[in-house]
C-alpha cells in the first residue's frame, strides 16, 4: 500500500471510531455541516424527531449551535425525547404531528416505534420490514399546519433562516403542503424519499422531487438513509436548497 493509500486507510479507521459504527451516516453529516454553515441556518425544524437522534447528531457531529424545534407525536417516546432535550436551552420539543390540517387524527404506533406514522403500512412492503412496520395500537394525536404554527414559533425563538427536516414515515408531502407559503422561508428541506414505499399512499421519490422543484427547491445531496438493504435501495434522504438563495448568490 502506498503512502496515499495508508493515509486514506488511517482516515477511514479514525472516522469509524469517531462515528461509533454509524459510518453510513457520514455522507449525511458532511452534507449537513456544509449546508447549515453555508446558508447560515439558525433554526432546524426536526419533524418526526423520535428520541432525538437527528438533533443529537446535529449537535455532536454537524456542528450546529442554533435553535432546534423537535416535533414527535408518539406519546410513548416523547418523554424520552424531552429528557434528551432538557439540558439544551436551544432545543425545544413538541408532542404533536405536523400535517396539512389543524385538528386531530389517528396516529399508528408500530411494533418498532421508529416506523410509527399517520399512514398505514403498505400491504406489499418488503419482508424485512413486515414484522417491525405493523400497527400495535392507534392513538388520537394533535396535528398542526406549519403555516399556522410558524408565526408564534418565530416570535418565541427569533429565527430568520430556518431549515425543515422531515422523517414522518410516508407523510412528508403532507407536512410540506401544510407549510403553505411558509415553505418559501426555508433555506432548505431534508426529506425521506421512498424508492420502494412501505406506507399506503406514501409519496414516491420521483413525485416528491418533482413537487419540491415546482415549489422552488432543487437537489443539493442524496444519500441512503440506512445501511442499504442490498441489492435494492428502499429509501434515501435528500437535501434540497431553496432556489431563491442560489439566485441571490449570483
Amino acid at each position: 500500500m502506498n503512502r496515499y493509500g495508508r493515509e486514506l486507510s488511517d482516515r477511514w479507521r479514525a472516522m469509524r471510531l469517531a462515528m461509533g459504527g454509524r459510518v453510513h451516516q457520514y455522507p449525511e453529516i458532511q452534507a449537513l455541516r456544509r449546508f447549515l454553515a453555508a446558508f447560515k441556518v439558525d433554526c432546524v425544524f426536526d419533524v418526526g424527531a423520535n428520541r432525538g437522534q437527528y438533533a443529537t447528531m446535529l449537535r455532536k457531529d454537524a456542528a450546529f449551535t442554533g435553535t432546534i424545534l423537535s416535533f414527535e407525536p408518539n406519546p410513548d417516546i416523547f418523554a424520552e425525547l424531552s429528557r434528551h432535550a432538557a439540558s439544551d436551552r436551544r432545543w425545544h420539543v413538541f408532542n404533536m404531528a405536523l400535517s396539512d390540517f389543524d385538528g386531530t387524527a389517528g396516529f399508528n404506533i408500530m411494533a418498532a416505534d421508529q416506523f410509527s406514522s399517520l399512514k398505514k403500512p403498505a400491504a406489499g412492503q418488503d419482508a424485512i420490514f413486515a414484522e417491525r412496520n405493523k400497527v400495535t395500537r392507534t392513538v388520537e394525536m394533535e396535528c398542526r399546519r406549519l403555516e399556522n404554527l410558524l408565526p408564534q414559533l418565530q416570535a418565541a425563538h427569533g429565527f430568520a433562516r430556518p431549515f425543515l427536516k422531515m422523517d414522518t414515515q410516508g407523510h412528508d408531502l403532507s407536512v410540506c403542503e401544510g407549510a403553505g407559503g411558509a415553505l418559501g422561508m426555508m433555506t432548505g428541506v431534508q426529506t425521506e424519499l421512498g424508492v420502494r414505499p412501505i406506507y399506503e399512499g406514501g409519496t414516491g421519490y420521483r413525485a416528491m422531487i418533482d413537487w419540491l422543484a415546482e415549489h422552488g427547491f432543487v437537489p443539493s445531496a442524496f444519500f441512503a438513509n440506512n445501511k442499504g438493504h442490498f441489492p435494492l435501495l428502499v429509501e434515501m434522504d435528500g437535501i434540497f436548497v431553496n432556489q431563491a438563495l442560489l439566485a441571490a448568490a449570483d
